[in-house]
């Protein structure tokens, strides 16, 4: 899809409570390559998954109060998540998470580019955290985000608005 038709198609609404289900789908979408190296039976993995799930939610609303948490929507119709805290220093892209179905369609690059769009408005960078190794580097890197640092498991990249 190019960015008019998405423009045209995809929109964000704040997460309400009728929508844990669909988060949790999201959440252990995201886990289910990591999880199938466990060998782990259905339950443990449900489990598991519900428990990472809530840590997770109970983490982003402590650190990022003032967060916006949002359902992406592709024609209406519920297909991911974003959450991102603009600050006075930074915008900080938390996390953002399409249902696999979805994936690779330019859903996350039309709402990354809106974003930065936004920061180069306001003067601010856009930083984030991804997996070592992500397929998401790649998308984040075409964007113009520059590897700054490493935490754990994750890289850190920054974009920064152009002088």
């Amino acid at each position: 899809m190019n960015d008019e038709s998405l423009a045209d198609s995809v929109s964000l609404r704040p997460e309400r409570p009728e929508d844990e289900a669909f988060l949790l789908e999201v959440y252990a979408s995201t886990r289910q390559e990591e999880l199938d190296l466990t060998g782990w039976n259905a339950a443990t993995r449900e489990a598991f998954v519900k428990m990472q799930f809530n840590a997770m939610r109970q983490g982003y609303a402590g650190m990022f109060p003032y967060g916006s948490f949002n359902i992406i929507l592709l024609n209406q119709q519920p297909v991911g998540r974003i959450v991102v805290s603009r600050g006075d220093v930074e915008f900080r892209v938390v996390d953002m998470a399409l249902l696999p179905a979805f994936r690779g369609q330019g859903v996350g690059t039309f709402l990354l580019r809106e974003l930065l769009a936004e920061a180069a408005r306001a003067d601010k960078p856009v930083r984030l955290h991804v997996l070592k190794m992500s397929r998401a580097t790649r998308l984040y890197e075409r964007l113009g985000f520059l590897h700054v640092g490493e935490e754990g498991f994750h890289d850190q990249m920054e974009w920064r608005p152009a002088a």
